[in-house]
């Protein structure tokens, strides 16, 4: 008698926890928000006495977690955050990382000066003295971190691809959403591309009888298009201006990028550039959604018959 083999399930991966703390200006909103948008679950000021309870709830996705806290945070206590550190370090289903955001004190004096905002622990005092307060406060979290960011020299965008250097998954470089379009200039320019080129110096083939009714996705459009002296060099210029340009999108963390191609009524010159960019890209291991806002327009027929 045959006895079936049964495999026990593997145990779910540790829960990955980031800790995110410092000086107060220091940066840590910004971090939280890039965190987030890598795809970290993140709140900022839970109560302390409450994180040992957070972590242990029970979480199908345990998605990676990042928690900021600092000196306005109910409850903070550097003693307290130690010795739950400690604890949660220990333990096999959690993976634990704490960062320090630090800053010189003159950088945050400036920076709440500008902000006008008041520093938590000034009370009425002068904004440095707040600064020094706070300083000491945070010291022993400071030492216990394992990653530090000094942000005194640094911009609010260099702090964001500071921490998705630090944090982001491998896989981020696809996280971009490339969008290529095609649009008539006849019906308006859209409102929210990013780059956009106009495709109208290209001979138009709507003047071409048998071409009229077909659109830059017809075999006949594109041969037409490609006999144009102008479009080979034009082109492979905006393919290696795009192909410059998106790595630097990428490395800025800008989610969303549109590029638009116009041509008067959207249906040929446009849609043609827009799937041959397409094709282009993605052999340099991009992704683009193809859309065509004119495409089905069958008005624009009339618009293109008093303009080249």
């Amino acid at each position: 008698m045959s006895m079936m083999n049964e495999t026990a399930d593997p145990p779910p991966a540790p829960q990955q926890l980031l800790f995110v703390t410092g000086l107060s200006g220091a940066g840590k909103s910004t971090a939280l928000a890039v965190l987030e948008d890598l795809g970290w679950e993140t709140i900022d000021n839970f109560p302390v006495r409450l994180l040992k309870r957070l972590v242990a709830m029970p979480d199908e996705a345990r998605g990676p977690l990042a928690i900021g806290f600092d000196s306005r945070t109910r409850g903070f206590v550097p003693a307290d955050i130690i010795a739950l550190v400690k604890d949660l370090a220990a333990r096999d289903d959690v993976t634990l990382t704490f960062v320090f955001l630090d800053c010189s004190g003159t950088e945050l004096e400036r920076r709440f000066n500008e902000t006008r905002r008041r520093h938590p622990l000034a009370a009425g005092r002068p904004v440095m003295e707040g600064i020094a307060a706070e300083r000491e406060l945070l010291e022993p979290l400071r030492r216990w971190a394992e990653i530090m960011v000094d942000t005194t020299a640094m911009t609010s965008n260099d702090l964001q691809s500071h921490i998705r250097e630090l944090f982001a998954p491998a896989s981020s470089e696809s996280a971009m959403t490339l969008t290529l379009s095609s649009f008539g200039f006849a019906r308006g320019m859209p409102p929210l591309a990013d780059l956009v080129f106009d495709m109208r110096f290209i001979d138009n083939p709507h003047w071409v009888p048998a071409l009229r009714e077909l659109t830059g996705q017809d075999a006949p459009v594109g041969e037409h298009i490609e006999r144009d002296p102008a479009f080979a060099e034009a082109f492979a210029r905006i393919r290696d201006l795009l192909l410059m340009l998106l790595p630097r999108y990428q490395v800025q963390g800008k989610p969303y990028v549109h590029i638009a191609f116009g041509c008067t009524g959207g249906r040929h010159r446009s849609v043609y550039t827009a799937e041959r960019m397409a094709q282009g890209l993605r052999a340099a291991g991009f992704s683009p959604t193809v859309r065509h806002r004119n495409l089905g327009s069958r008005a624009a027929y009339e618009i293109e018959r008093d303009r080249r």
